[in-house]
């Protein structure tokens, strides 16, 4: 039996040709029928071009709707679609040719001779390029391509893409995704978060990272529904729309984003039925303005490039602020100690892991670090720390890597930020560990005050002066305008780290 996750979608494609899968804020719409005509031929293409089943295929284009249907040629083809960040530099760019081979990549119009550069250094046989208009030389040549039919059959555990980790610990892995991974997962959350072909997504995610087109448009393609494609985020542009959508996925910054405007009120979101919220912890504060303000309770959920979705609050129950719900169905979540990896009681922090059919079958060439990563019994060690509370609901406390060490105690970050975060004046923080001569690592905040505050660092001491245990307690507080994030909203703690490593000096470090 073929396990193609493009054999998931394609009932929905012949049995809607009509229905519009797919349109932009600027109007133009995309019916089943013609995404499918378009990726077909795009399968054309890229069989002239010699990609054949297990061949990576490298994507680093702008957001479009022909990006879409290029991922949908690739699976048919059983290619291995292996999407690149857009702010890559090409030194980067160059690590990912050399590391995956992959036999054709793709890249923006305007790039093609710096592409075709760093592609003749690699040995990557082809280059062609994508545009946001419908544009480049992959759309020339389909104008000019047969549709390709036949559906390539693989097995469930064929690899269906390649998603390269953020690399900041180090040399980045090539997290290696199969159509049974994909497929799995996205029947779930159709299922979990009651998708059918009614409903209408606002878009507005990259689609270079799991949430975007693993997540969100897999969802879309699985339930037969419709979406929106913007091309980044813009609180006024999302009001303006929800109208006609029904739900909305987005990191932490879509809602404090959406909370800032006076136009969202419950009118405003009277067509919508879900807002989902992930990749980055949702502050609890801004859960509840949302609700008050909306009437809607945020649904958190709680995934990883290596394995998908993996938790999630319920879509029917209660959704707790500050947690990422309960396992999915076929997921099993345990939390163990770092050290021994003895599995811990409720209530008690340690290492998240998980096992199931969503988990990847390991990193691109890299066994070793494979191994090192897999109990014996197929669990994964995801390298987040959490904890599982008494009703079965799973709080991440932070990363593994980010977990301060001071004075031979544990310091979980979160548990500091989140006190930090309600004193007047906060906007929000991050809470680090920096080299400290005395204790090994100093407990430091980096704090970003609201708008007209002007908190001060003795004012954030002593207000914590009693409320954590002093080894927990900031030795230092700093004040930015921004906390650096990635394109996802994950705050950037190395770079954190790395801004304050010399923070403490002998003379101050028993402060």
């Amino acid at each position: 039996m073929n396990q193609n996750l493009y054999l998931q979608f394609f009932d929905n494609f012949q049995r809607n040709p009509g229905k519009i899968l797919l349109d932009t804020a600027e109007g133009k719409q995309y019916s089943y029928a013609e995404v499918l005509a378009t990726a077909r031929r795009l399968a054309g293409v890229l069989k002239s071009l010699g990609v054949a089943p297990g061949d990576r295929v490298a994507v680093q284009v702008d957001k479009s709707p022909e990006a879409v249907m290029l991922y949908l040629a690739c699976l048919q083809m059983g290619g291995v679609y292996l999407p690149l960040n857009t702010a890559y530099t090409g030194e980067e760019i160059a690590y990912f040719l050399g590391d995956a081979e992959p036999r054709l990549y793709v890249c923006r119009p305007q790039a093609m001779a710096e592409a075709g550069e760093l592609a003749r250094h690699s040995g990557v046989p082809c280059v062609e390029s994508l545009g946001t208009a419908a544009d480049g030389s992959l759309m020339t040549m389909a104008a000019r391509t047969q549709a390709y039919l036949p559906v390539a059959e693989v097995e469930a555990d064929a690899l269906a893409a390649i998603l390269y980790t953020s690399g900041t610990t180090g040399r980045s892995k090539g997290a290696m995704l199969s159509h049974g991974n994909l497929a799995s997962n996205s029947r779930v959350l159709t299922e979990a978060w009651q998708f059918s072909a009614e409903d209408h997504l606002l878009h507005a995610l990259p689609i270079f990272h799991t949430h975007g087109l693993f997540v969100a448009c897999n969802i879309i393609l699985t339930a037969g529904a419709s979406m929106t494609f913007l091309p980044r985020l813009d609180a006024e542009q999302l009001i303006e729309l929800m109208p006609r959508a029904t739900v909305l996925m987005g990191v932490p910054t879509f809602y404090t984003r959406l909370l800032q405007s006076p136009r969202l009120n419950r009118e405003a979101v009277a067509g919508m039925r879900l807002f989902i919220s992930g990749s980055a912890p949702l502050p609890a504060e801004t859960h509840d303005e949302f609700r008050t303000r909306t009437g809607h309770a945020i649904l958190e959920r709680y995934g990883m490039t290596e394995t998908n979705m993996n938790s999630s609050n319920p879509y029917h129950g209660e959704r707790r602020a500050g947690t990422v719900g309960l396992p999915l169905p076929g997921t099993e979540i345990r939390i163990t100690d770092r050290a021994s990896g003895a599995e811990l009681p409720r209530g008690e922090t340690g290492m998240v892991e998980l096992r199931g059919p969503n988990v990847f079958r390991g990193y691109w060439r890299m066994p070793e670090k494979t191994r090192a990563e897999f109990r014996d019994d197929g669990f994964f060690i995801t390298g987040d720390l959490g904890v599982i509370d008494q009703d079965g609901y799973l709080h991440i406390v932070g990363r593994d890597k980010d977990l301060v060490i001071s004075g031979g105690y544990n310091v979980y970050p979160k548990e500091v930020e989140q006190l930090i975060d309600e004193l007047p004046g906060v906007l929000e923080s991050a809470v680090i560990g920096v080299p400290h001569p005395d204790l090994g690592e100093g407990v430091t905040a980096v704090v970003v005050a609201m708008g007209g505050a002007v908190p001060d660092e003795a004012q954030i001491l002593a207000a914590l002066h009693g409320r954590l245990a002093r080894y927990k307690q900031p030795k230092r507080v700093f004040f930015v305008d921004t906390l650096p994030r990635n394109v996802m909203g994950k705050v950037q703690k190395k770079q954190l780290r790395e801004t304050y490593a010399q923070a403490y000096s002998r003379q101050d470090a028993c402060a």
